[in-house]
């Protein structure tokens, strides 16, 4: 059992903070247990990074969407741990802190970057839409997926960029009452890399970076919902100049079935019989995923009762447990009736059997209406 904690409680905000109050606290959370300030200690480090993984969801308006709708249990998420590294955290400084992406304390107070100058690039994310059957929900499918990715192309040289001299930092220093202040922002120029493009081939765009087709394999496990995003590490956009791939986020979206109905991991579908079915008992056919089930319909069925076929509906995304398939019986009244069968349905009408009496006899009310059809 998961004992992870709330991304919200562990920066201390309200689910219904904005995004400036969930920077605010983040920035805070993260000078407390940042490992500069704590040396050695294990547990703040720990508290450091977890309040990493905490901003990194609650600071994407997609991600804390899909967060606040399923928690940690999400397909394909980082919600289960701590897949963020140092590297990945100390970049995210660069825009908490304006810093170059080591410390914040090298910005404020101008001390020796320990983790190098330069900020490594991320490439960005590409995004697409996924639309499933519920047959392929109900028992997941493996997908073929046509992307056009921004990836490095060959012959491109690249040379250090002359803004920063390659330190993919742009140093200040101020004077002040108190000493010299020194703060340290990203290289506009090269975005912290340390390096532009020098030379490169038609085609190739000013970062060095071509489109391409590509095919992606993509399995999709059973159970996914509508509005699910899944995401495929490193199948995003290159990184300009080296770097890290950004992702490719999937978004499901599930195609409405004709015939079933979807709610959570229990299908539903409506039966529509006719009173004298309903009356004598019968079986029928009914669709289900994975082919057309016979079931019974006792005699007496009244509209309105549900049967259950066990099993028969969805897969628990994470594997506990399979819904149910719940079949909602109608008894569907004729709105036209020919002269002889009204007037034998009359003959009948004086019967105690019609009467809304469930403590009523009913043998003698099914043999008049096998009198009546035969």
């Amino acid at each position: 059992m998961s004992t992870k904690r709330d991304f919200y409680e562990i920066l201390g905000v309200s689910k219904t903070a904005t995004s400036e109050e969930i920077k605010k606290a983040y920035r805070k959370v993260a000078i407390q247990f940042h490992p500069d300030k704590n040396p050695g200690n294990k547990e703040a480090e720990e508290k450091f990074k977890e309040a990493a993984e905490a901003y990194e969801v609650l600071s994407d308006t997609e991600k804390r969407a899909h967060y606040d709708r399923y928690g940690h249990a999400r397909p394909g998420s980082q919600y289960g741990g701590h897949h963020m590294n140092m590297e990945d955290i100390f970049s995210q400084f660069g825009d908490i802190f304006g810093g170059g992406g080591g410390s914040p304390f090298d910005s404020f107070f101008g001390g020796g970057n320990t983790r190098g100058g330069k900020r490594q690039r991320k490439g960005s994310n590409l995004r697409i839409k996924l639309k499933l059957t519920l047959e392929e929900i109900a028992n997941g499918v493996e997908k073929k997926l046509k992307v056009h990715r921004l990836t490095r192309a060959e012959g491109v040289t690249f040379k250090t960029c002359p803004t920063c001299q390659g330190s993919g930092q742009i140093r200040k220093v101020v004077n002040t009452m108190l000493g010299q202040m020194v703060s340290a922002t990203t290289c506009s120029s090269c975005d912290g890399s340390g390096q532009i493009v020098d030379k490169r081939p038609p085609g190739v765009d000013s970062s060095g970076l071509v489109s391409k087709e590509e095919v992606l394999s993509v399995k999709i496990p059973a159970g996914v919902s509508d509005g699910m995003q899944l995401s495929m590490s490193g199948k995003g956009n290159d990184a300009p100049g080296g770097g890290i791939p950004g992702d490719l986020l999937i978004l499901i979206e599930e195609q409405e079935d004709k015939q079933l109905k979807r709610d959570g991991n229990n299908l539903i579908y409506d039966l529509y019989i006719s009173f004298i079915d309903a009356a004598l008992g019968t079986s029928v056919e009914v669709p289900s995923v994975g082919g057309r089930v016979k079931i019974k319909i006792e005699p007496g069925t009244q509209s309105g009762k549900v049967l259950r076929l066990r099993g028969k509906g969805l897969k628990d995304l994470n594997g506990y447990e399979t819904g149910d398939q719940l079949i909602y019986v109608n008894v569907w009244t004729p709105k036209k009736l020919t002269p002889e069968e009204r007037a034998k349905l009359e003959s009948l009408k004086s019967s105690p059997n019609f009467e809304p009496n469930p403590d009523a006899n009913e043998k003698g009310f099914f043999e008049r209406m096998k009198e009546f059809f035969n």
